[in-house]
């Protein structure tokens, strides 16, 4: 009994003091977006995450084999759908990304890579409350949702990454129409007409 109102007495006053950090630092900065979150902010917020997702999805086990057929249409999925924000190569160093509170992770280092495979598929398809991801997938394909599968194989993948796999990535990322004009006008230099020829010949 001693040992359990020990136990509470030490997490209550470090729920406190944490919580005087946070408060002190709010005085400081505001709400701006553009400040890295704190190492309290950051312990917290990982010790939720791991806290919030079940331990049945935890133990989920990537269905998928990790061939080269999926590993491109996980690719594929990502350079389509997650690289807005995280990047080609997963690094996050996006106009979005970075700009993000939390700010989109580095999914190649050991915070992401040394989450279980259904830690991962967790994450997309539920999303996390307060940052920017969002919950992907149809929410009635439950545990098997092979695109989310695919993307995991693919986030496992991340360490090693090329340079052309990222060129080919570059291809399927979504584009502005501001993009699709400059790739036009580069187009019509390299085949020696201007867009006012091309818009002729229709």
């Amino acid at each position: 009994m001693k040992a359990v109102w020990m136990c509470t007495t030490v997490v209550a006053a470090a729920l406190i003091i944490a919580g005087g950090i946070y408060g002190s630092h709010l005085t400081e900065y505001g709400l701006s977006a553009r400040e890295e979150p704190t190492a309290v902010e950051r312990f917290v917020a990982r010790t939720l995450r791991h806290a919030a997702i079940p331990a049945t999805a935890k133990g989920l086990k990537n269905p998928l084999p990790a061939t080269p057929e999926m590993l491109e249409h996980g690719r594929n999925h990502w350079a389509d759908h997650c690289a807005t924000c995280h990047a080609n190569n997963e690094s996050g160093d996006t106009m979005i990304g970075k700009n993000f509170y939390p700010k989109a992770p580095d999914m190649r280092l050991p915070p992401t890579q040394s989450l279980t495979d259904g830690e991962l598929y967790y994450i997309i398809r539920n999303g996390v409350r307060m940052t920017g991801m969002p919950a992907w997938g149809n929410p009635q394909d439950g545990d098997l949702d092979h695109e989310t599968w695919m993307l995991v194989l693919f986030i496992r993948h991340l360490p090693q990454v090329t340079s052309e796999e990222e060129h080919e990535m570059q291809k399927l990322n979504p584009k502005t129409a501001a993009d699709r004009e400059e790739e036009q006008r580069e187009e019509d230099f390299l085949n020696g007409t201007t867009s006012k020829e091309v818009t002729h010949e229709h």
